[in-house]
């Protein structure tokens, strides 16, 4: 994870503010570090940063019931079902434009008039 990433993680709080050494170095404790890792893997999953939030506190909260956590993964799942069903249909629709579109020399093209129709 870049330098830039974890100084947004730690504006926006989803990591503490590291201890500055004399020179101006962050120091990162070893609890830092796997709230880092932490962090990583849930966007790895595809987790917003909202929900990266909730997963944190619950992470931390020892007296948290897994099913709060069971429940944004569920949603969670959900959304990337939903997605996943849009991102066919996008897929359809451009291979059927693709398949319209002789890809020679002629300037008529079905995918441009396809996404101008589209546009409209």
């Amino acid at each position: 994870m870049t330098a830039k990433t974890i100084r947004f993680y730690e504006a926006i709080g989803l990591l503490k503010a590291a201890a500055r050494q004399n020179n101006g170095y962050r120091v990162y404790a070893e609890t830092d570090v796997a709230t880092v890792r932490f962090i990583k893997q849930a966007r790895s999953l595809g987790f917003s940063t909202r929900d990266i939030a909730t997963l944190l506190n619950l992470w931390h909260d020892r007296d948290r019931a897994s099913a709060d956590v069971r429940a944004l993964a569920e949603r969670h799942v959900s959304d990337i079902e939903r997605r996943i069903v849009e991102l066919q249909a996008v897929r359809q629709t451009l291979m059927d434009l693709v398949h319209r579109c002789h890809g020679d020399d002629r300037p008529q093209c079905p995918i441009l008039e396809g996404i101008a129709r589209s546009a409209n």
